[in-house]
């Protein structure tokens, strides 16, 4: 058979055979031809091939997820916020040798506390000895560009803020959590102080507004028991049940053969209720989503289709958000943090960059880290976008990290350049992360020159790296308490490779319901990694299809098929 100008190498023609099955069971769609088939000679290529027929059910395609929603208000510019302060007014100096801590942190609560605006930072290289909270909606911290507006903070986390050395473990928290410029609920920030980071790091949702009835993937009309504590345009918290049967768990890798036959209790004790080991940020799967339309007594419109079937099996529930930080942006300057030898792996003290955490439609623009231990971060966040936005200096741990629930988030426009001291023996280093059962996150048109497509477990599933140039040269980590690295619909796609190595990018033999389509500069179609599931590859289900592809670049080809900008 001819796929054009994307061969699909014969492990992939055998998802291809599986996966279409998949696809004609949903039938077509009104007025469109049947989905599924496989292309005659001359005809589309794979990659058009499943653009047609995700367009068909955008949020229903069984291995390709619906990404045209990601990042801030579902794919818009951020807004320009008037400037309401300046950090000079404040007492900053900008010379490099004051501590301008407490002027940027009274700038931003004075801003804050009147109900908004941006905080102008001018030219100048401002020393900080402690990082600014951002715990209020609506503030914009700006600098004058990124080669003018340098925060040079002089000590990392575990000095500037606190300790967070977990003894049971020998590692440090700051290692994946936690930034310099912090945009986080002050509420949530106290918990984790109380909890010493051991309870749930993301939403603390409040009351509960109605149970959810049944629907499947995909639908975006959802009965409810009532709407009376709704409204059009609120913010709510799509809450399921996270049985101890592991349903939920089977439902979001796909319910492939693979994900059956999986024992989730041994492998994944973390996420399954009962287990020892058992962590209560996993007790139930957590959603922000819009409120599009109240429609009747009992029914309302949603702003995204769901990614998971409503189900009794594991019940759902619209609560109440909670405390949160929305309307937040970080712009036009560059965090420098102290040059400090790297230490070993999860023992980094905190030389961190920007982190949004229980933080929603927020983002990061033209913003440059230098000398991180986590350079951009993510914590239970939803519907941020990092854009233009660059990591560099010394090698780091973490480039970007993803975590805990966070969903629906877009990074674009991004580099991690050649780092200038290179990987210290005993340290790792990541890349482009999403982990924790994190879903609908994209990165988007990206060099990377160092690092890799990596997750950390704990089943993140519905996930997009596209368009991106990649010199391969990370690893992908986690607990192996955690479960598996990967859940259905993650998609690479539209990817080349530098060094030839396929390492994590190629998902044939390891992410169950997904696809490989477009990637080009390697000779081997593994991720190298230890198979999660049972069965090999024919029990996963999914398509891998290497070499040039019609379709670079999946979110501009959903954006541009489905809601253009």
């Amino acid at each position: 058979m001819d796929f054009g100008s994307a061969p699909v190498s014969r492990r992939g023609f055998l998802g291809v055979a599986a996966a279409t099955t998949a696809i004609a069971a949903l039938g077509p769609a009104a007025g469109a031809a049947p989905v599924g088939a496989v292309p005659a000679a001359g005809q589309q290529d794979l990659s058009r091939q499943l653009l047609t027929e995700w367009s068909q059910a955008p949020g229903a395609h069984p291995l390709v997820g619906d990404f045209t929603r990601a990042g801030y208000r579902g794919g818009s510019r951020a807004p320009r916020i008037r400037v309401a302060a300046n950090v000079r007014k404040f007492g900053a100096k900008g010379d490099g040798v004051t501590d301008d801590a407490a002027a940027f942190n009274a700038a931003v609560r004075a801003v804050g506390e009147q109900g908004g605006g941006t905080v102008l930072v001018p030219s100048g290289t401002y020393l900080l000895s402690s990082p600014i909270f951002m715990h209020w909606s609506g503030v914009v911290l700006r600098g004058a560009s990124v080669g003018r507006t340098v925060l040079h903070f002089s000590r990392p986390l575990q000095e500037g803020y606190r300790d967070n050395w977990q003894e049971s473990q020998g590692q440090n928290r700051w290692s994946w959590a936690g930034g310099q410029i912090w945009v986080v609920p002050e509420p949530v920030l106290r918990k984790l102080e109380r909890e010493e980071w051991l309870g749930t790091e993301g939403w603390i949702p409040g009351a509960t507004l109605a149970a959810v009835g049944a629907a499947p993937r995909g639908a975006q009309e959802i009965s409810v028991s009532s709407t009376a504590g709704l409204r059009t345009g609120a913010m709510v918290l799509l809450e399921t049940e996270n049985p101890s049967d592991a349903g939920l768990l089977r439902h979001l890798a796909g319910g492939t053969p693979g994900a059956i036959g999986y024992d989730w209790p041994a492998g994944a004790p973390q996420l399954v209720r009962g287990t020892e080991g058992f962590y209560p940020q996993y007790g139930t799967l957590q959603w922000p989503v819009r409120v599009e339309k109240v429609i009747d007594a009992t029914t309302v419109r949603l702003a995204q289709p769901v990614k998971h079937d409503l189900s009794p099996r594991w019940p759902s529930v619209l609560r109440e958000l909670g405390p949160a930080v929305t309307e937040v942006g970080v712009e036009r300057l560059t965090i420098r943090n102290e040059l400090l030898t790297q230490t070993r792996h999860n023992q980094n003290p905190g030389s961190n960059g920007v982190h949004f955490q229980a933080a929603h439609d927020c983002w990061a623009d033209q913003v440059r880290v230098e000398n991180a231990d986590v350079a951009f971060g993510l914590t239970g966040a939803k519907s941020v976008t990092m854009s233009n936005v660059t990591v560099a200096g010394r090698a780091t741990h973490h480039p970007f990290v993803m975590r805990m629930q966070s969903h629906d988030n877009l990074v674009e426009d991004f580099e991690v350049e050649p780092f200038t001291v290179p990987l210290v023996e005993g340290a790792n280093l990541h890349g482009l992360n999403a982990e924790g059962l994190s879903s609908g996150n994209v990165y988007h048109r990206g060099v990377v020159a160092e690092g890799t497509f990596d997750s950390h477990r704990a089943l993140p599933f519905e996930n997009l790296r596209t368009g991106i140039t990649i010199n391969n040269t990370g690893r992908v980590g986690g607990s192996s308490r955690s479960g598996p690295y990967f859940g259905a619909r993650t998609a690479h796609w539209g990817v080349d490779v530098t060094n030839g190595r396929s390492y994590a990018v190629c998902l044939g033999d390891i992410a169950p319901k997904s696809v490989t389509v477009g990637v080009r500069g390697v000779t081997e179609d593994t991720s190298e990694l230890r198979a999660d599931y049972p069965g090999g590859r024919p029990a996963l289900e999914s398509v891998t299809d290497l070499g040039a592809s019609a379709v670079a670049d999946l979110y501009e080809a959903q954006r541009a098929a489905g809601r253009p900008r």
